[in-house]
């Protein structure tokens, strides 16, 4: 049985996905961008943007009753690995020890022109 999980005052998906599916324990999350609740994008320095990114991975996993000490697997896409240590900055500051498995790569091109994206897998305790 899968669940849906549409966090309140968030927008609206464009595209065929659901925001994140809660399913046996785990809870898959899907790409988050730096968008607000208004649909307007966040991408004036690449740690605001970054910043914006977790504070929507955060209400995904909320809206789950989970935070991010549940995640335990991330993927983070981003424009140019020149970001790599800025994104590395903001992102090490939401967790403690152990922080989740995860991988970080460029890509060619990422939604609506922004320069970075996260996903991730969490666990329900």
């Amino acid at each position: 049985m899968k669940q849906a999980i549409h966090p309140p005052n968030a927008v609206k998906p464009i595209a065929p996905y659901t925001p994140a599916i809660l399913t046996n324990g785990t809870l898959y999350l899907s790409g988050q961008i730096a968008l607000d609740g208004n649909g307007d994008l966040h991408t004036g320095d690449i740690t605001s943007e970054t910043r914006k990114v977790m504070e929507n991975v955060g209400t995904l996993l909320g809206s789950a009753g989970l935070g991010f000490e549940h995640l335990v697997k991330v993927t983070i896409l981003l424009s140019d690995m020149a970001h790599y240590a800025s994104v590395n900055e903001v992102y090490g500051t939401y967790f403690t020890d152990p922080p989740p498995a995860r991988e970080a790569f460029a890509v060619k091109g990422l939604p609506r022109g922004v320069n970075v994206e996260i996903s991730g897998i969490a666990v329900v305790p």
